[in-house]
């Protein structure tokens, strides 16, 4: 949670706002196995990160994309945009704003918060429940979408 003071002088506590891209290619998903002093560390995860005060959400995207895999990209779609309080595994309870993202390239190295950073085939991917936070979630609506596309955004 972020604590805020207004202008009255009250306090309150904001959730933070992250960005999700599902990026695909050759029937692979892009995932990244989370390493080091994070949340849900050794899991496998969908690129995700933090929005900046000064950026849009869709430049976060291309930004956190490229800082966690090294994959230039471009946003496709909006995909979805989770509001819930309760999502599973948070300590902040964060609203996250899913992509589909296009890559382009492989130009750099991944960072710091993965250990591991590979195109999964789609028939070999994990189950749902064991990927980081809600991820798993998100790649089972983003399979279903692609077998039987409906109307975009998803919003929760």
């Amino acid at each position: 949670m972020i604590t805020c003071t207004f202008e009255n002088g009250n306090t309150n506590s904001l959730r933070h706002v992250v960005v999700h891209m599902i990026v695909e290619k050759d029937g692979c998903l892009l995932l990244e196995k989370r390493d080091g002093p994070i949340l849900e560390t050794g899991k496998w995860s969908i690129p995700a990160g933090f929005l900046e005060r000064d950026e849009t959400a869709a430049q976060c995207a291309i930004r956190e994309l490229k800082e966690e895999t090294g994959w230039d990209g471009e946003v496709i779609k909006l995909f979805k945009i989770n509001t819930d309080p309760h999502r599973p595994h948070e300590d902040r309870q964060n609203i996250t704003i899913e992509f589909l993202v296009k890559p382009i390239k492989k130009t750099g190295d991944k960072d710091w918060e993965s250990s591991k950073v590979e195109w999964i085939p789609i028939e070999k991917l994990l189950p749902f429940e064991e990927y980081a936070f809600d991820h798993g979630e998100t790649i089972r609506q983003y399979l279903e979408y692609k077998k039987n596309p409906f109307p975009l955004p998803i919003l929760l």
